[in-house]
C-alpha cells in the first residue's frame, strides 16, 4: 500500500468513491449486459430480407446509435433479465465479510449467501 492511497483507505472515502464490491458487480453485470444486448441486435442487422430502398451510410450509422440506445435501457430498466442473473451468480464468488459491507447498497437481491462444502461424518 503506498502512503498516498493509506488515508484514502482509513477515512472510507475510496470506497465511497468507487462503491462497494456488490455494487461494483451490479454495474459491471448491467454493462456487460448493454454488450451483449448490442451485439445480439447488430447480428439480427446483418441480416438480409430484401434490399433497402432507404439505405446508405446515414441510415446504417442511425441504426447502430439506435441500437446501443436500446441495449443501454434494456440494460438499466433489466428487460433481459441477464444483469441480475450474472450479478447473483457472480455475488455468490464474493467472500462473506465483503458482502457484508455491501447489504442494502446498489442490489435488491441482498447479500450473496456461499455453499459450502459440508465435512464428512467418518464411520
Amino acid at each position: 500500500m503506498t502512503p498516498l492511497s493509506t488515508p484514502l483507505l482509513a477515512t472510507g472515502s475510496l470506497s465511497a468513491s468507487h462503491g462497494t464490491d456488490r455494487a461494483q458487480l451490479a454495474h459491471a453485470a448491467k454493462q456487460f449486459e448493454a454488450i451483449f444486448v448490442r451485439q445480439m441486435l447488430a447480428a439480427a442487422r446483418k441480416t438480409s430480407f430484401g434490399g433497402d430502398m432507404l439505405g446508405g451510410e446515414g441510415l446504417q450509422t442511425f441504426r447502430a446509435m439506435q441500437d446501443e440506445h436500446f441495449a443501454d435501457i434494456a440494460s438499466d430498466t433489466g428487460a433481459f433479465g441477464l444483469a441480475k442473473m450474472i450479478e447473483k451468480q457472480l455475488g455468490a464468488q464474493l467472500s462473506p465479510s465483503r458482502t457484508r459491507v455491501g447489504m442494502g447498497e446498489g442490489s435488491s437481491s441482498g447479500p450473496a449467501k456461499q455453499i459450502l462444502p459440508q465435512p464428512k461424518a467418518e464411520a
